[in-house]
């Protein structure tokens, strides 16, 4: 009997040995003369036990990990093919405690199928969005996106349904539909584990998109440093593409859609909607002005769909299964469920599926187990580079984007990065001015000039140069920067500057007192210019 076993070749179990882990099982297997087959599926985002070897059995599929390559020995010792017990076992996958309590809906297959598949997907329920899309018809779709409330979750969390109904509506043609997959924001990895776990989910969202808008052509803007996704999107547009779920008659209704794979640069402003679109044309990555909306006037001045790869690819779920089912997750304008991603200084880092209305401090502690040094957290990211510090006091929060926003935050990307007690929080302020110095397009002055002032004023007042002088003329630039800049690049970097200045200002040898001003400033940056400018 053939026994079955799976091992990821997510990106991030391969870089911690999984691709030699699936050589010595086969090799020791062969020596033993024993009948194993190996399944390459993506991870299940429990970063701390990757590699993550699972075995097929009556009872489940049963988990061992962290595995090397030192350990297989060991474990066909242990004649774990029997799922008998070793050191490593962790039991039934599925009821390991991490992934028990979550509630996967956009990751439901992830770590579950082989990601290139077509079969394996559609045992899984892939595509039955897609048919009851032609079944419900442009405005159905349109109707179900929008009452189910989804929001952009690229970072600007820009209602989906308005976005599809305004490029639907739109005259000119032909029209297109785009999803930015430049996952650039530190702490960020979801969209990478859709494309490398799960492509064709991503593939059929934006077939939906395309049906529903009237686009003929779609582009996969991807990063240049995802080779691995590079690679399982190429072979999943393939297949789709040779059992017409792509091309020039999608499932015999007539319509075509043929999709593009383009690989950015490593320009960090190309996360930015329309600095993609630029790039994508053969320009060089710049924010253009806006209005007109992409979803008017986008690529190559036609109507242009723009999302993310979590937002395609949650939409075959929520037509698949209704509005409401959608909608039932979440609190308040934030529906549905959100992948948040936990990296950093943390003891259990990975992707947890939540409905949106958990609480940081649950994240950071009951799924992440605090810090991986032991030493207390300090500070805590959220929202990617761009993104505001909260303090351990404040990890109360509830994780949607009206509470984040109320405390002066983003969610962004969903992107949780974790501190110790060891950081240098005058450093991470300057290390924002720094990265937005470098990552500017030179567009406009705010950003370009004043991320570089900004980042000079920081070491003045670090170095005790004119503190308190230095303090007033950075609060002016960081209004200047907020108000006058094109994008969120310049717009939000002073978000983790004042935010550090505010909670930490014993790190910049400065008191409460000198940075009073602060409290209104964090909530004026997130009321309006995050959601209007935001990378997408």
């Amino acid at each position: 009997m053939t026994t079955v076993l799976y091992v990821p070749r997510d990106s991030s179990a391969v870089s911690l040995g999984a691709d030699a882990v699936a050589e010595a099982i086969l090799s020791e297997a062969a020596s033993r003369r024993l009948d194993v087959k190996i399944v390459r599926n993506g991870s299940r985002g429990m970063f701390s036990h990757e590699p993550m070897v699972e075995v097929a059995t009556s009872a489940g599929r049963i988990a061992y990990g962290p595995v090397t390559a030192r350990d297989v020995a060991s474990l066909f010792d242990a004649n774990f093919l029997d799922a008998r017990d070793h050191r490593l076992r962790l039991g039934i996958a599925g009821e390991i405690p991490w992934l028990k309590s979550q509630t996967r809906l956009t990751f439901a297959r992830a770590g579950i199928t082989d990601p290139l598949s077509l079969d394996d997907y559609l045992a899984h329920g892939g595509y039955r969005g897609l048919a009851r899309a032609i079944e419900l018809g442009a405005d159905g779709v349109i109707a179900e996106v929008t009452k189910s409330g989804l929001r952009g979750r690229g970072g600007a969390g820009f209602p989906t349904g308005i976005k599809w109904k305004t490029a639907a509506d739109a005259p000119a043609t032909p029209k297109y539909v785009v999803c930015n997959a430049d996952e650039g924001d530190s702490g960020t990895f979801s969209d990478r584990m859709i494309m490398e776990g799960d492509p064709f989910v991503l593939i059929e969202g934006m077939t939906i998109a395309a049906l529903v808008v009237g686009a003929t052509h779609g582009y996969i803007y991807l990063r240049s440093e995802y080779p691995h996704a590079r690679q399982s999107l190429t072979e999943a547009v393939e297949t789709a593409l040779l059992k017409n779920y792509l091309g020039a008659n999608v499932l015999g209704t007539g319509k075509s859609f043929d999709l593009e794979i383009r690989l950015g640069a490593g320009a960090y402003i190309c996360g930015e909607e329309t600095a993609m679109l630029e790039s994508i044309e053969g320009r060089r990555g710049m924010v253009r002005f806006k209005p007109p909306v992409p979803a008017i006037e986008g690529l190559f001045g036609k109507p242009t769909v723009i999302n993310n790869v979590v937002s395609f690819a949650t939409v075959p779920i929520i037509i698949e299964r209704g509005a409401d089912v959608f909608r039932d997750y979440g609190v308040g304008n934030s529906s549905g469920t959100m992948p948040f991603q936990l990296a950093g200084n943390s003891k259990r880092p990975g992707l947890i599926e939540t409905p949106m209305g958990m609480t940081l401090r649950e994240i950071v502690y009951d799924y992440g187990g605090g810090t991986a040094s032991g030493k207390p957290v300090r500070a805590v990211q959220v929202g990617g580079p761009l993104g505001a510090y909260f303090t351990e006091s404040m990890l109360d929060v509830a994780l949607d984007f009206e509470s984040i926003a109320a405390r002066g935050g983003i969610l962004g990307h969903g992107g949780i990065v974790v501190f110790d007690e060891t950081v240098d929080m005058a450093r991470m302020a300057r290390y924002a001015m720094e990265f937005c110095a470098i990552e500017s397009c030179g567009k406009c002055t705010p950003c370009r000039i004043g991320s570089i002032r900004g980042t000079e004023l920081l070491d003045d007042i670090v170095n005790r140069r004119r503190p308190r002088e230095n303090l007033e003329v950075l609060r002016d630039l960081c209004d200047t920067m907020k108000f006058g800049s094109l994008c969120a690049l310049g717009g939000l970097t002073p978000l983790p500057v004042l935010s550090a200045l505010k909670y930490f200002p014993d790190d910049f040898g400065l008191t409460a007192g000198d940075v009073d001003f602060i409290g209104a400033d964090l909530t004026i940056l997130t009321s309006g210019a995050g959601n209007s400018h935001a990378l997408a």
